[in-house]
């Protein structure tokens, strides 16, 4: 069955590993389409048994608490992205010549014939924010178009659904990638590479792999970071369609073949006549949501994928200018006595925060929470000469508070060991006493929020709500 089109999969025996948000939806596609389908999962718990009994009345088989047998006669594994190579289920998959997709794989490959080109977006950070401002500047071009794939939207859903597109914004996470061997992009970008994911991946460079394989078999450009060289590595090592193209991203002046930043105009010598003389007029910086640099980065990687499309600057601009940031990303709660206050919850790892922490000039920063394998010298000493001062929350806020002694060690430290629901309180109101007018307090935690909260967007929504009881006391 290899990566190749499957076109009958009448009795095709296929198993699906994982239930949850991608295994549900596939085993109930692949059962639709005539495939004899069994799902396998880890675990054995009330949602499980739930989710399984749903499947069962359909007539698909469940195997609850074993995932690493694999069943007899199968064909085909689609797995959940989340399933970690090393797994028992695929080393028996391999030494029975059985492929493993993902639900991206499987997406791809039940695309009909006139299906809508994949514009694809990857990296440690910003891929849902790029995803989200490229589809708004297709929309403003008057392209059909979604914001699709690890952004919460499936892509089965989509490749399978009645609405017809002209194109596709697509986020893809290297566990998908990982899992996608026959997927070809028309475009794609890898916007950054941080160490993240390593215990799934198993290394640095097996994590950059699974990265490098959106620009496989790219039409027309391969889009890069040129202040990240591994980036264009990746590129250098992609086997790509006769014709395509390296271009870069910088925040600096482009040369020929790239997109940058000139007198605060955002400029493209990559899609133009005579790149070696003529540079297209995209936007300006403050029509960007927030201009901070890391956000002005995505902003070009978004545009360089739209340009590759053949979209006009007019609708780079427009669709910059319409685009909102979501919820906990650089968002401005309030300024309460002369400091502002900005929720980068989603800053979860140390790259994230770092792009947070260089978009503010003097912070009183609110970090901790669990480090998942994170080291924290490289980020404080880069930020040291921003910080007034530092509030640390969580259950690793040690290693932040020891980083911070080694670089920053005359930067006020309030180090709260409360973990109760009123400590993102205690944490603002210490902030608030750290900040003078002209400050930023910044959550912008560089650690995963599980230790304390649901998820960051719940830590993100305690932040604002804090901040917002502050104003009211300051009669704000």
């Amino acid at each position: 069955m290899g990566s190749g089109k499957v076109t009958d999969w009448q009795g095709k025996h296929v198993t699906v590993a994982g239930l949850g948000v991608s295994g549900v939806p596939a085993a109930k596609v692949l059962h639709g389409l005539g495939a004899v389908v069994t799902v396998v999962n880890d675990g054995d718990d009330e949602r499980a048994r739930a989710q399984a009994a749903e499947l069962e009345a359909l007539g698909i088989t469940v195997r609850l608490g074993d995932g690493a047998t694999l069943p007899e006669g199968t064909e085909l594994i689609v797995t959940a992205p989340g399933w970690k190579p090393d797994k028992p289920l695929f080393a028996a998959a391999a030494q029975a010549g059985v492929p493993v997709w993902g639900d991206v794989e499987l997406a791809w490959q039940l695309r009909g014939p006139d299906a809508a080109p994949w514009l694809a977006v990857t990296g440690t950070n910003g891929k849902t924010t790029t995803v989200q401002m490229l589809a708004s500047i297709l929309k403003a071009a008057g392209l059909r178009t979604a914001a699709v794939g690890n952004i919460g939207v499936s892509l089965l859903d989509v490749v399978l659904g009645e609405e017809k597109y002209d194109v596709l914004a697509v986020e893809l996470s290297s566990y998908q990638l990982h899992w996608a061997p026959s997927l070809r992009a028309h475009s794609a970008v890898v916007l950054n590479l941080a160490p993240d994911h390593l215990d799934w991946h198993g290394s640095m460079e097996a994590y950059a792999k699974d990265k490098g394989r959106i620009y496989e078999g790219n039409r027309v450009a391969c889009v890069y970071n040129v202040a990240d060289k591994a980036t264009e590595d990746l590129v250098r090592e992609a086997d790509v369609e006769e014709g395509c193209r390296a271009v870069g991203f910088t925040l600096g002046t482009p040369a020929p073949s790239q997109l940058g930043v000139v007198d605060g105009i955002l400029v493209d010598r990559a899609f133009v006549e005579d790149r070696q003389k003529n540079a297209q007029e995209l936007a300006e910086v403050s029509d960007v949501n927030p201009p901070a640099p890391h956000n002005i980065a995505n902003a070009l990687a978004a545009a360089a994928l739209a340009r590759a499309f053949g979209v006009p600057a007019k609708a780079v601009r427009d669709g910059l200018r319409a685009f909102r940031p979501d919820a906990h990303r650089i968002a401005h709660v309030a300024d309460v006595d002369g400091v502002a206050y900005v929720d980068d919850s989603k800053a979860t790892n140390t790259h994230a925060a770092q792009a947070s922490l260089a978009a503010y000039e003097s912070i009183v920063w609110v970090a901790g929470g669990l480090a998942k394998g994170a080291t924290f010298d490289e980020l404080v000493a880069g930020a040291a000469k921003r910080l007034r001062g530092v509030v640390l929350i969580g259950a690793d806020r040690a290693l932040i508070r020891e980083a911070l002694a080694r670089h920053a060690p005359e930067v006020p430290v309030v180090d709260l060991e409360r973990t109760d629901t009123g400590a993102m309180r205690a944490a603002v109101a210490e902030a608030r006493k750290l900040a003078h007018a002209g400050d930023t307090v910044l959550l912008a935690p560089a650690c995963a929020s599980m230790d304390m909260f649901a998820n960051y967007n719940k830590r993100g929504d305690a932040f604002a709500e804090a901040v917002r009881e502050l104003g009211e006391g300051a009669g704000a």
